[in-house]
């Protein structure tokens, strides 16, 4: 039986001592008084594993000004904003996640607004003179004044030529739209480093985005006619598989020219994990080339109403439909605009939404 008095109990709430250590009741204890803390949870890491090591370790810290998250409340200051995540309210080309469609819209209009100068100017001579040289092709070989000539005497029957001449019609469409299609891609590409550039307040020039676009339009060409031959595929076998087709692969151009890697399989992705936003984006942009391009249209067919089925056979009506038909080209001009600028910013958004991104970036990105 030990002569020692036996030692006071600890004070209620703090733990018992521990021997040798400088915890409660050892030597070194200069805790500040104050309310019990939660024992569950510690933040910064203070024992148990290295700091940068537990169950969220290796994390890095993105220094930078705070910001309100979109949809957050309170004033500016609340919160933390690590730059390139793809939250700043204030990117001009990414739309951060919750800023909705009023927030695509207005980088849509954004990026018109700082390069309409030079984006005109680059589907003026990429998209709507390849459309002009295709349909003055189609008018070119165009059967209609042969069939009325062949049909005159019975026009239940059909023309004597005409799976001949609609082979031909249809060879000279399809091929001027294949051959032309890699002028077009040209345009894509360079209209898409302008946008890029522009967005992180760089001065570019119409030659150097031209020079751009002629680097990448090879391989966006390939994969644009692979994307084709699947929604065409889509739509002859039944219409709703081509319109989801084409929704799907509506990333394929701006996946190759940032990612570089399966465009395809990548782009079903980015539709599938957010098909909502995705269905709603493409949407508008489908609506506004359909309309636009529906308007365009009838203004060119209207038009060369005037000149008949073969315009082509006096110089005066060839005059008249080729003016007609510049005109509705450049009348198409805001569909190619739109297209552009409404995937690519589409495609921005989707980013924001997978990780860390900003415009500089984006623009790194395109090389």
């Amino acid at each position: 039986m030990s002569d020692q008095p036996p030692q006071a109990a600890p004070p209620p709430g703090r733990p018992d001592p521990v021997p040798g250590s400088d915890g409660p009741g050892g030597p070194g204890d200069a805790a500040p008084a104050g309310p019990p803390q939660s024992q569950d949870w510690v933040f910064p890491p203070t024992g148990g594993f290295p700091a940068g090591s537990g169950p969220y370790g290796g994390q890095p810290w993105y220094p930078g000004a705070p910001v309100v998250y979109p949809g957050q409340g309170g004033h500016p200051g609340q919160g933390w904003y690590p730059p390139g995540h793809g939250l700043d309210p204030a990117d001009p080309l990414v739309t951060p996640p919750g800023a909705g469609v009023s927030g695509w819209f207005d980088r849509c209009v954004g990026a018109v607004r700082r390069g309409w100068r030079l984006l005109l100017p680059i589907l003026l001579l990429t998209q709507v003179l390849p459309a002009v040289a295709v349909s003055v092709l189609s008018l070119v070989v165009d059967p209609s004044a042969r069939w009325e000539t062949s049909t005159a005497a019975d026009p239940t029957a059909l023309p004597d030529t005409f799976a001949a001449d609609l082979g031909v019609l249809l060879a000279v469409v399809l091929g001027g739209s294949f051959l032309f299609g890699l002028v077009q891609s040209v345009g894509w590409a360079a209209g898409s480093w302008v946008i890029a550039r522009q967005a992180v307040g760089e001065q570019v020039s119409l030659g150097a985005a031209l020079a751009y676009g002629a680097r990448r339009a090879l391989g966006l060409w390939g994969w644009t006619l692979l994307t084709s031959v699947i929604i065409g595929l889509g739509l002859c076998l039944c219409v709703l598989p081509g319109i989801y087709f084409a929704f799907a692969l509506s990333m394929v151009g701006p996946v190759y020219l940032f990612e570089r890697h399966a465009p395809i399989g990548r782009s079903f992705r980015m539709f599938h994990d957010r098909l909502g936003l995705m269905l709603g984006r493409v949407a508008l942009v489908a609506a506004a080339v359909i309309v636009g391009g529906g308007l365009a249209g009838l203004v060119e067919s209207i038009g060369a109403l005037p000149f008949g089925t073969a315009p082509l056979e006096s110089p005066g009506s060839a005059v008249g439909v080729l003016t007609v038909t510049l005109v509705g080209g450049v009348l198409a001009l805001p569909t190619y605009l739109a297209q552009l600028v409404g995937l690519l910013v589409t495609y921005a958004e989707q980013r924001a939404h997978e990780g860390p991104v900003d415009s500089a970036r984006l623009a790194g990105e395109l090389g």
